[in-house]
């Protein structure tokens, strides 16, 4: 099982680590991983591992068996000895806007108060697919409130709770496509604002930034029907 480092610190970009292993696909699985793999619709991380004089660009990260962290090199080219000491880096520009736009889709889902039934995140938007009827009437007004809560940089933590906890508490689960994992031990629930005045509690594994200050203004994008009770809403950054 790969050691998250991104939990950890989600701001750390570069890390020590040690390969355990080559996939027969020709990933890398490290001892300690600073980059995410795919999932919950954030793309996994990019970047590059350094050993011996030797640079590897990695294009993704995924999940791999037993708990792995597998990168995904770019290229076809000479891969670390499996015990290399090696440094991993981040693509940083691209991790952090993901993190601004996971963030941003958190706020959305709580001015919009629907199930998701789905969610993608790039480095310069993302969507969520609410099960909803109509298309909000008050677009302008939504984004105004979106933006209302990135200056009011409210502070973004994590927390825990066992899998006990959240069957008790089902209204925090707020995805109806993708449910938390069972069995899997505590879930980590990441929350906006303060513990008295919270606006937001989810179940999320993703990465994301300190404060809603940090996301920066936002401009809601287009809305699109996807069945009788699913309507796709996208929310950009802008800048």
């Amino acid at each position: 099982m790969t050691r998250l480092l991104f939990r950890e610190d989600t701001y750390r970009r570069d890390a020590p680590a040690m390969v355990k292993e080559i996939t027969p696909e020709g990933g890398v699985v490290l001892d300690q991983s600073l980059f995410y793999a795919t999932g919950g619709g954030q793309p996994g991380d990019s970047g590059w591992i350094s050993w011996d004089g030797q640079r590897l660009p990695i294009a993704t990260t995924v999940n791999g068996d037993d708990g792995a962290v597998v990168l995904v090199p770019a290229e076809a080219s000479a891969l670390p000895p499996k015990g290399a000491h090696i440094v991993q880096e981040l693509d940083w520009d691209r991790r952090y806007k993901h993190m601004r736009v996971h963030s941003a889709l958190h706020l959305l889902s709580a001015v919009m108060p629907f199930g998701v039934t789905g969610g993608q995140i790039s480095a310069t938007h993302g969507r969520l697919d609410f099960d909803m009827p109509d298309a909000p009437q008050d677009r302008d007004e939504i984004e105004e409130v979106l933006n209302e809560l990135v200056a009011m940089d409210l502070r973004i933590g994590e927390s825990w709770m066992t899998q006990e906890e959240l069957e008790e508490n089902p209204h925090l689960i707020k995805t109806m496509a993708v449910r938390p994992p069972k069995g899997a031990g505590d879930i980590r629930l990441i929350s906006i604002g303060e513990e008295d005045d919270c606006i937001d509690l989810q179940p999320c594994g993703g990465t994301h930034v300190a404060r809603t200050g940090e996301i920066g203004s936002l401009r809601l994008g287009k809305m699109e029907k996807k069945g009788r009770m699913n309507r796709r809403v996208y929310l950009h950054l802008d800048g």
